[in-house]
């Protein structure tokens, strides 16, 4: 019987997420809230988990406290089977420094590669939307015979500032890799659209083993993963790349085949939530075969009260988490996430609340992010003037939504 390859996955997961604040004021982005009950890591450790990679170390950083905490309350693995999923601090193997980029995260822990010995290690992005099988990139990995392979999906040229983009010859062997160029020509077959990088990768473990030590070894460089190690193997002719379309899960339909969103920005952040809440999303979170795993703590029901004219507890179009309570109040096209409240009169439309929010009788808010315990006075009006937003110290994104940081006082 043939022995299946022995992988371990190691999830990034220690960046600052500045473009995300005040939602990573504090907390790493990984560990930001998203679709109600879920946390941005439980996509990246979901896909791996389904995918038969059981050994998973998670590489933390800023702010790591709220993260470290939701992987011990929800990601236990099984001792007996020697799985794990293990948040991996900063270990200041080589000085008294934090992780000075992806590369030097890897570097950092290659003693855990040595004791874990993997045949290949995926390397994955820990703050991405998207189902994935990474059985069958390890399978074409293993077949192009190089040294690295990167999830690639095609976007249209126009948008290849936003990325690091792959060059490919016909044998699927990247020839060349540039971060957020300008200017690049379409592919051979599809002249409109590039590969774009997702951030996940599988590695044959010598050829990252020997890439990050000698990218360790060069001082001029930025220790990124994509902008380093993935350039200096495709100088060496070792990267290939893998079309993230060619990727199908169980359960998956046509429709939702190739999704993936980087919600790094507060408006591609809310984007995403607007898509779960259509009659019929492009992301399906009801996809039993391959589930987002998450844990929530013991939640009551949700609960709508109230059918009077006057006060009338609804909500419409709508994702409504465990122990949410609409007490006469009406959501339309919003998340509502665990143990957030509405009161009487109150209207809540196109946005996301976040665990514990509390929306007083009669306020008003319309397209806004409100994160974790915060309570909005009986009346207060959120969205509807933005200049008095700003003048109350919320952040407004460049596409109008108004964000409120976690446990931040709203003015009466």
């Amino acid at each position: 019987m043939k022995r299946r390859p022995h992988v371990l996955g190691v999830v990034l997961a220690g960046g600052e997420g500045r473009r995300l604040s005040p939602l990573t004021r504090d907390r790493a982005k990984p560990a930001v809230p998203f679709g109600g009950n879920y946390r941005l890591v439980d996509f990246a450790l979901s896909n791996l988990v389904n995918g038969g990679c059981l050994r998973i170390a998670v590489l933390t950083q800023y702010k790591s406290h709220s993260l470290d905490l939701h992987l011990a309350q929800t990601w236990r693995m099984s001792p007996l089977l020697g799985n794990y999923v293990m948040p991996i601090p900063a270990q200041m193997r080589s000085g008294k420094r934090w992780f000075e980029g992806s590369a030097d995260a890897i570097y950092q822990n290659l003693n855990l590669i040595g004791d874990e010995d993997p045949d290949y290690i995926c390397v994955f992005g820990a703050d991405h939307i998207y189902r994935m099988d990474p059985q069958q990139m390890v399978e074409a990995h293993i077949a192009s015979g190089a040294g690295a392979t990167v999830a690639g999906i095609k976007v249209p040229k126009e948008q290849s500032e936003q990325f690091g983009v792959m060059e490919t010859n016909p044998s699927g062997r990247i020839s060349r890799f540039r971060e957020k160029p300008r200017h690049v020509d379409g592919l051979p077959d599809d002249p409109d659209h590039v590969y774009a990088s997702m951030g996940n990768y599988v590695f044959t473990t010598k050829a990252l083993v020997d890439a990050v030590t000698r990218d360790h070894a060069d001082q001029s460089s930025a220790h990124d993963m994509g902008g380093n190690i993935i350039t200096m193997l495709t100088e060496m002719g070792e990267t290939a790349v893998y079309d993230f379309g060619d990727n199908h899960v169980p359960g998956q339909t046509e429709r939702d085949n190739g999704y993936w969103r980087d919600v790094g920005t507060l408006d591609a952040y809310y984007d995403a939530h607007m898509d779960l809440i259509s009659p019929h999303p492009v992301f399906n979170l009801y996809n039993e075969q391959w589930p987002i795993y998450t844990w929530s703590g013991w939640m009551p029901p949700a609960k709508f009260v109230f059918d009077d004219e006057e006060r009338r507890g609804t909500a419409v179009d709508s994702l409504v988490s465990g122990g949410v309570i609409v007490a006469g109040g009406a959501a339309r096209r919003s998340i509502l996430s665990p143990n957030a409240r509405i009161g009487a009169r109150a209207s809540v439309d196109d946005s996301i609340l976040m665990h514990g929010v509390e929306v007083g009788d009669g306020a008003v808010i319309r397209r806004a992010i409100i994160d974790k315990n915060v309570r909005v006075p009986a009346g207060c009006r959120i969205g509807v003037d933005h200049e008095h937003d700003r003048a109350r110290g919320f952040t407004v994104s460049p596409e109008g939504v108004v964000v409120i940081g976690k446990g931040d006082e709203v003015p009466a």
